[in-house]
């Protein structure tokens, strides 16, 4: 919630910090991106079968690494036949491990090995159905007859080397699955990571399993446990002080380095004035009660101060983030002996961090912009995680459910949800009718079938009648949307009774308020958040 928007540009190469990296030692699938938007899913996919994988840039793989059981290679926006398109020398790792090509990926291998990719007659995205496959090829096993799949590329195989055995077809698409004969290579021109791909995770599983042997042993348990391990080993009696949110992820990380290191850790919470209604006190009872050490800060005249008069959403975040990063900065040297700086960051932050050739793109890191001055080493106990799996681990520390299930919250905290400039009368109403309907979503069921939701407030006025007076206030928006990793998002269909009764609600308490309306937006293309 409030630490967590600190992606600061910063340059990778110029930040001092040394990194504890968490490398555990044991199997794992490589996942190889080439640029495709639905690699993260398949890396989602594979840790679902409990099983360990890392995502690399395609030029990135590791060498000598006895743990890797098998290889993805993912797709990609190019044709393989582009002069820019991005290519690997597959003789590295050909026979040495298990394979399997994933639209982009099939098509590569084909093409390099003999065969032939060519433009569809029309572009092949949506629905499918494997109208014949293999039934006694291990990669389908258990897939149903005319199983549903999901297609998504504007080239298609059209013919396969000698020596590669087509396995399965649909009505459009010839070649939708190959294997290499005598070899363990595998390729499908559909994406088995997406959720409209029905049989999709057992065919990643077939894979993951039954060619490439994993044990299925990564779960948060073994994650605990090695992990709580390598930071004793790696802190020892040093120092740390993290920056806490309130949400997930720095929370979960707060209970893992208390587990390992307990008083050695000190948390710094800081409210800008622009937190939800009550959260600063709310929070800091929840971090008593799971035994953390934190020092909370009232800096909300600093912020207020500096934000006056300002309304362009960019320098908004940017005055906001300066300033945590000086807060921060001057509650950290109030400390003595401190020697690291833990963060929240996740897997997904990681593999944002760079591009697939490996350049830096934007920074992970929360605190990024901090002063290098600072001259801490950098501990991010969960960058291995995905978010679901940072909830899984979490419920394993035993922290409460209601942490655990937090909707996340841009870090700005409510000064993106006001449009325009930024007051503490404003903040106070927007407080008061965020209130009334996340309190609503939770006593009627419905807050966790919701990805996230939250109160606009508009910088308009509307005309009204309370009472006998004629009155002229404020409108507000709410905005609620299903989800499952926000890249794409729906507007929540809540139930009528429902709406009708948080907009009764907010314009018969909220002072400042007469009008309530309801967003209807899907991400894309409009975003979750306003501003």
């Amino acid at each position: 919630m409030v630490f967590i928007y600190w992606r600061i540009m910063c340059i990778f190469a110029c930040i001092k910090f040394q990194t504890i990296h968490y490398y555990i030692m044991q199997e794992k699938i490589i996942i190889l991106d080439f640029g495709s938007q639905t690699t993260q899913l398949i890396g989602r996919r594979v840790r679902e079968l409990d099983t360990y994988c890392e995502i690399l840039p395609y030029n990135k793989f590791p060498k000598d690494d006895e743990s890797i059981k098998g290889v993805i290679l993912s797709g990609s926006p190019f044709s393989v036949y582009d002069d820019a398109a991005f290519k690997i020398d597959l003789s590295e790792i050909r026979g040495k491990y298990p394979i399997l090509g994933i639209c982009y990926g099939a098509q590569f291998i084909a093409y390099t090995n003999g065969g032939k990719v060519e433009p569809a007659a029309t572009r092949e995205y949506g629905r499918a159905n494997l109208g014949s496959f293999c039934k006694d090829n291990v990669l389908f096993k258990g897939v149903e007859k005319n199983s549903q799949v999901w297609m998504s590329h504007g080239d298609t195989i059209t013919a396969i080397p000698d020596n590669f055995k087509t396995i399965a077809s649909t009505n459009e698409v010839a070649i939708a699955a190959y294997q290499v004969e005598g070899e363990q290579i595998w390729g499908v021109q559909f994406h088995p990571e997406v959720f409209h791909t029905t049989d999709g995770t057992q065919i990643l599983r077939n894979f993951v399993v039954d060619v490439c042997g994993c044990k299925q042993d990564w779960s948060p348990a073994s994650f605990i446990e090695s992990t709580v391990a390598e930071l004793k080993q790696q802190l020892g009696d040093d120092k740390v002080v993290l920056g806490l949110s309130g949400g997930v992820d720095s929370s979960v990380a707060a209970v893992l380095l208390n587990k390992a290191i307990g008083k050695n850790l000190t948390c710094i919470f800081v409210d800008h004035g622009m937190l939800r209604k009550n959260e600063f006190e709310n929070v800091l009872t929840d971090y008593e009660h799971l035994g953390l050490n934190v020092i909370g800060v009232n800096a909300k005249d600093k912020f207020f101060s500096e934000l006056a008069g300002v309304t362009e959403p960019e320098r908004k975040r940017k005055i906001i983030g300066k300033g945590f990063i000086d807060v921060f900065d001057e509650e950290a040297h109030k400390l003595k002996d401190v020697k690291w700086l833990a963060q929240g960051t996740i897997y997904p932050d990681c593999i944002e961090s760079l591009s697939i050739t490996g350049t830096v793109i934007k920074s992970h890191h929360n605190v990024g912009g901090l002063p290098e001055k600072m001259n801490l080493k950098l501990c991010e106990p969960l960058r291995l995680l995905f978010k679901d799996e940072v909830r899984r681990v979490g419920r394993k520390l035993g922290m409460m459910e209601h942490l655990i299930n937090r909707h996340p919250f841009p870090g700005p905290g409510l000064a993106v949800r006001i449009l325009g400039d930024i007051t503490p009368e404003k903040v106070r109403v927007l407080q008061e009718a965020d209130d009334i309907f996340i309190s609503g979503l939770r006593e009627w069921g419905l807050y966790d079938q919701v990805w996230q939701a939250g109160v606009i407030l508009l910088p308009v006025q509307s005309v009204g009648v309370m009472g006998d007076e004629r009155t002229y206030e404020n409108a507000v928006a709410l905005r609620a949307v299903t989800s499952t990793d926000a890249m794409t998002a729906d507007w929540a269909h809540l139930p009528y009774e429902f709406l009708g009764k948080i907009s009764n609600e907010i314009i018969n308490k909220v002072k400042g308020v007469n009008r309530v309306t309801y967003d209807i937006s899907s991400k894309p293309p409009a975003t979750i958040e306003w501003e």
